[in-house]
């Protein structure tokens, strides 16, 4: 299913993923592009996209080879488009693919960007059982800590995860600048 939407005067397509009731946000040129490249086509790339468990949208299907041996082809969405349309941007350093938003699932070219492993570690979801990044609870309080070259540096105690959440936040620009991790605070 595929529905059109016009955001700042620009044509977005939105394609449903086959495993999830969600849906894939793509630019009209990229879309145009997915839809018309003949292998794209003759593997119905577009209608077989699924969402991977890490969130991002992949299609793959097994082949059956001339040896009767199985190939299997793993295509990652996000990864396919910035290697059409962002190649220019790929640097030695900054080979990996991620979403200016984190969500894996928008995957519009102004979202889109190669980062460096380092920056895509400080991206990915946190652990702590709080909900934010570099905050941990220690008995009544919260403590923020964060990682600057390779060590770690204590940011305080806090009465509310938000507070050190906030800490940590400004250190992270400090530190990293747009690279760095910023949590979303709730309230």
């Amino acid at each position: 299913m595929l529905i059109f939407e016009l955001k700042n005067n620009k044509v977005l397509y939105k394609v449903k993923l086959k495993n999830a009731d969600e849906h894939v946000v793509l630019d009209a040129d990229v879309y145009e592009w997915l839809t018309s490249d003949p292998y794209l086509v003759k593997i119905d790339f577009i209608n077989n996209l699924r969402k991977h468990s890490s969130g991002c949208a992949f299609f793959q299907k097994t082949w059956k080879t001339s040896k009767n041996a199985y190939k299997t082809e793993t295509i990652y969405l996000h990864k396919h488009i910035a290697e059409k349309f962002l190649k220019t941007t790929k640097t030695k350093s900054n080979r990996l693919v991620g979403a200016h938003n984190g969500n894996k699932l928008d995957c519009r070219l102004e979202n889109l960007a190669y980062r460096s492993r380092a920056t895509a570690s400080r991206k990915r979801k946190t652990s702590s059982k709080t909900g934010y990044t570099g905050v941990y609870r220690e008995g009544k309080r919260y403590r923020a800590v964060i990682s600057v070259n390779s060590k770690a540096v204590h940011l305080g105690m806090f009465d509310t995860p938000e507070e050190a959440a906030l800490a940590y936040n400004k250190k992270s620009k400090e530190a990293y600048g747009d690279e760095g991790k910023v949590n979303l605070i709730k309230k």
